[in-house]
């Protein structure tokens, strides 16, 4: 939230304040100290439950990473459920919105998008941050995938979001990665392609070696990106090099596994 917004909220308390001073004792140097006082810490409170700050710790990340994972609906359904937006919860329904789209379950898959939509909206309603921007701009990708009509729009929006990222935050490996992807999933001629997605995966991949202790989800799909994208291009020397670094990343990265195995099966035939 920014300290405009803030200041506003704390000032449209200016009545309940005036309730609480009236005939209190204090002159009115000691009353307007405690205007003051009491302006401080309202600021200060309000700053600490920013929906951005509030995002979850990186166990809760993983809890969601781990379930998607093992396409575990009734895990991530559990943890995308909360009464206020946060960027955890919002992750948890994009994550589920993936899996269940896998598995077949379309109307589950467009109502956690749907979800992941609105929760996000409204954080970056109240502080546009690179996380939340760069997720948002991942999850209108998915819309237009599954409903090619809203490309018009949201293809417009995914290019304002990941630019406003950027600004904010160059070197996020997020903001890379789901950049990587919108140019996988857009022709070259209107400025995406292999060769954009590969260039964009491999800076994601090299942005993920910074130190990262809070939001760090990403890692292992940059590279199975840039595998597909690999693929498309006929390298599979170096899409299966990249699926088997990802899962070096993390072993359990089950997009991975099933590629690699996909395409072991694929040769074996």
């Amino acid at each position: 939230m920014n300290t405009q917004k803030l200041l506003n909220t704390s000032l449209r308390s200016k009545n309940f304040g005036n309730k609480i001073f009236k005939n209190n004792g204090l002159s009115n140097k000691q009353t307007r100290q405690l205007r003051r006082l009491i302006t401080a810490i309202s600021l200060t409170s309000m700053m600490l439950i920013s929906p951005l700050s509030l995002a979850q710790s990186s166990s809760s990340i993983a809890a969601i990473d781990s379930a998607a994972n093992s396409m575990n609906l009734a895990g991530l359904t559990r943890l995308s459920q909360g009464t206020d937006a946060s960027y955890a919860t919002a992750y948890a329904n994009y994550r589920l919105a993936i899996s269940a789209n896998i598995l077949g379950q379309r109307n589950t898959a467009t109502q956690a998008l749907g979800l992941a939509q609105t929760q996000l909206e409204q954080i970056i309603s109240i502080e546009a941050a690179p996380e939340p921007l760069a997720l948002l701009a991942s999850v209108y990708g998915m819309q237009i995938a599954f409903d090619s009509s809203k490309g018009a729009t949201l293809g417009f929006k995914i290019s304002t979001l990941l630019t406003q990222a950027r600004a904010l935050a160059a070197d996020n490996p997020r903001v890379a990665l789901v950049a990587a992807i919108s140019a996988f999933n857009t022709p070259s001629l209107f400025g995406g392609g292999m060769d954009k997605a590969i260039s964009l995966s491999s800076q994601a991949i090299e942005y993920y070696a910074m130190p990262c202790d809070d939001i760090c989800w990403g890692h292992a799909e940059a590279y199975t990106w840039r595998g597909l994208a690999k693929q498309e291009q006929g390298d599979m020397t170096g899409a299966i090099a990249d699926w088997q670094q990802a899962l070096t990343v993390d072993a359990n990265y089950g997009w991975a596994q099933f590629l690699l195995s996909q395409h072991k099966q694929s040769a074996a035939n």
